[in-house]
């Protein structure tokens, strides 16, 4: 039997089978296991209480630089008459590869730190509510507001940690897949619910 940990601190550990991951000794570490470390803790896994809502945080601070940056691009775009669609397009576009840059370097991260930490999904791990609450965003226009952050922060926290079917059937995927699936599945509950929360507005 095997102890599955959770960043999500409002769900406890659960025990599940299977082979438990024999963890590495610091000083047997290389610098591809403390990369590892870093990319699957995000510099705030190892905060105390709360880490799932630190990496959520993180998120969204990612989410902030990248849509200023795109902000920028935008205003110059137009500026110097591009088309208002390419430039919506080509933010979309960007997020997206984002999105799949946080995944695919997320589930090996993962699944490297379960090995170097000796722990199912450790709880330590929240590159996958970094990418899951980035991912909320997607659809959200870049003048959204503050509104729209803070919203999109609850919502993704509230899926995450509520984890509709089938979010917490994916927890059952092997090692790092696993353990990014089920966040990512939430972050798009959220994006799908921000994106109505959007057109709504633009209806009032």
């Amino acid at each position: 039997m095997r102890i599955k940990e959770s960043s999500d601190e409002l769900n406890p550990p659960v025990t599940t089978t299977g082979t438990l991951p024999l963890a590495r000794t610091v000083e047997k570490r290389t610098a591809r296991d403390w990369l590892a470390l870093a990319v699957a803790t995000c510099g705030v896994g190892y905060l105390p209480l709360a880490p799932g809502t630190y990496g959520s945080a993180v998120g969204v601070g990612l989410y902030l630089v990248v849509n200023a940056l795109g902000v920028r691009l935008i205003v110059y775009g137009l500026a110097h008459g591009w088309s208002a669609d390419a430039l919506a397009s080509l933010r979309l576009s960007s997020l997206l590869l984002i999105v799949l840059a946080l995944t695919l370097a997320g589930i090996r991260a993962a699944s490297r730190a379960e090995g170097l930490l000796g722990r199912k999904d450790p709880g330590a791990v929240v590159v996958d509510e970094v990418a899951g609450q980035f991912m909320t965003f997607l659809f959200v226009p870049p003048d959204a507001g503050w509104w729209a952050i803070l919203v999109g922060f609850l919502a993704f926290r509230a899926f995450d940690i509520w984890k509709p079917y089938p979010i917490r059937r994916l927890e059952a995927l092997e090692s790092g897949l696993g353990i990014m699936a089920d966040d990512l599945l939430a972050g798009a509950y959220a994006c799908v619910l921000m994106s109505l929360l959007i057109t709504v507005q633009f209806w009032l």
